[in-house]
């Protein structure tokens, strides 16, 4: 096992020695997967408050650029691009989870501005193994800070500390930079990295930012090792300012870094989501909605849903206040009181409208759940859900692989409905088409530069409220 100072090198040399042809051809297809999922909801997070707002922002401070920003007919420099596409991906709560946590919405954006910078022709095959480089990398830091509960529990958002690791490494695969500059790419990400869940006690709309500037902060380390400025050698060194020192001073674990690299990948245990929503809820969700199923329930069969669940849960995804998107997105009450209301609506995007967050019939549902801590459960637990009929019943069911998850996949048909929902937000039905088909062929295309064109929108994409 390496030393503490040679991680960041062994890490930099399987970045940059990887052999496109190697990787399994199990993971190139979960890549595409991952790659269109993304894409989708970068093309959808143009319509966000969230994506218009840093878009304009970034429009009147700088001059237009090259590179498309998706959903939409306009452009901007590459590290903008990443940072406005990389916030639009998080901006409806709809990209996978279990990377970095939100490895997609960091590493693609990335991959992709990268594409309009590189010198030499990229093949679809190389630009998917930058892409799950970059899940792997990211994944690797957050599982050396002693995995996602001890870093959150710090306070730190590990899309944002963790993430710009990843994006770096897809992009410096897709630069073309040798090891040693991979090296110095990681050095200078460690400083972009940050982030802090403060935004979970009201609902503002940093989180969704936290992917564009990991993004971005990713995109700017592969360029300035490419201009050959210098990074930290002992940037996971257990040193004074040493990443692992800094935000996982407690809880590091630094041969997660290195241990079974090519071996295990990453993205192997990232989810795909079918709701728009915390993936801490998708288990409670899977879980009501299974027994309004399967005993046949409408709204006035329900008097109460008891979620039995870890502190960590409901800590995080307990909050009542919906008066945004955000943090109605992280309510679990909410969540749950959606499928009390429209079971058959399920908790998709639609669910989260401003005018239905206020529906009277709504709130009055969310009172109907109830949320108790449960020490035995660890924190990654999945909970118990309970409903307590009107007629005196009392009926149970616990999801423990809710839908989406890697063992648990979210079906074909239902990911390329979620794709063609989401991507014709802002593109033609036509051109929705297009770029299924691009993505699925992607491992086949000689050179994939041209990739953000087909992410380019005829106008303005119409305002999500």
């Amino acid at each position: 096992m390496p030393s503490d100072s040679q991680h960041a090198r062994v890490l930099a040399r399987f970045v940059a020695g990887t052999a496109a042809h190697t990787l399994p051809d199990a993971i190139l297809a979960k890549a595409k997967r991952h790659t269109l999922d993304t894409l989708a909801c970068g093309i959808a997070g143009a319509a966000s408050a969230e994506g218009a707002a840093l878009l304009a922002t970034v429009l009147a401070t700088e001059p237009a650029g090259d590179e498309p920003v998706w959903g939409t007919d306009r452009r901007v420099g590459a590290r903008s691009a990443a940072l406005v596409n990389g916030t639009a991906c998080h901006a409806f709560e709809l990209d996978d989870t279990g990377g970095c946590d939100h490895s997609g919405a960091v590493v693609v954006p990335a991959a992709v501005a990268a594409l309009g910078l590189a010198e030499r022709p990229v093949s679809g095959r190389e630009f998917l193994l930058a892409v799950t480089l970059g899940y792997d990398v990211a994944r690797r830091v957050l599982e050396a800070c002693g995995a996602y509960r001890p870093h959150n529990e710090a306070g730190w958002h590990s899309t944002a500390t963790c993430g710009p690791f990843g994006a770096a490494s897809a992009a410096a695969r897709i630069l073309g930079l040798p090891a040693e500059a991979v090296a110095h790419a990681l050095g200078h990400a460690a400083s972009f990295s940050g982030g802090l869940w403060a935004f979970i006690h009201d609902g503002s709309q940093t989180k969704r930012v936290h992917a564009g500037r990991a993004a971005e902060g990713g995109l700017l380390a592969a360029l300035l090792a490419r201009g050959g400025l210098t990074g930290p050698a002992a940037v996971f060194e257990d040193v004074w300012g040493g990443f692992l020192r800094t935000f996982a001073p407690g809880s590091a674990v630094p041969e997660a870094l290195v241990d079974g690299l090519g071996e295990r990948w990453r993205l192997e245990r990232v989810a795909i989501k079918p709701h728009a929503s915390c993936r801490g809820t998708h288990g409670a969700i899977d879980a009501l909605g299974a027994l309004i199923r399967r005993h046949g329930l409408r709204a006035d069969d329900i008097r109460y849903v008891r979620v039995r669940a870890p502190a960590f849960l409901v800590g995080m995804c307990g909050g009542r206040e919906v008066s945004s998107l955000a943090a109605a997105q992280m309510s679990l009450p909410f969540a749950l009181a959606t499928l009390v209301v429209a079971p058959e609506g399920g908790v998709g995007l639609d669910a989260f409208r401003a005018g239905r967050r206020g529906d009277s019939a709504l709130r009055a549902a969310m009172e109907k759940v109830v949320l108790e801590t449960d020490p035995a459960l660890g924190g990654s637990e999945e909970p118990f859900v309970t409903v307590e009929t009107a007629d005196g019943r009392s009926l149970v069911d616990r999801i423990v692989d809710p839908l989406g998850s890697p063992t648990n996949p979210l079906p074909p048909a239902e990911h390329l409905a979620k794709i063609r929902r989401l991507a014709g937000m802002a593109l033609e039905e036509d051109a929705v088409a297009r770029l299924i088909a691009t993505v699925e062929g992607l491992d086949e295309e000689a050179d994939v530069r041209g990739l953000a064109e087909r992410l380019r929108a005829l106008g303005a994409p119409r305002r999500f409220a």
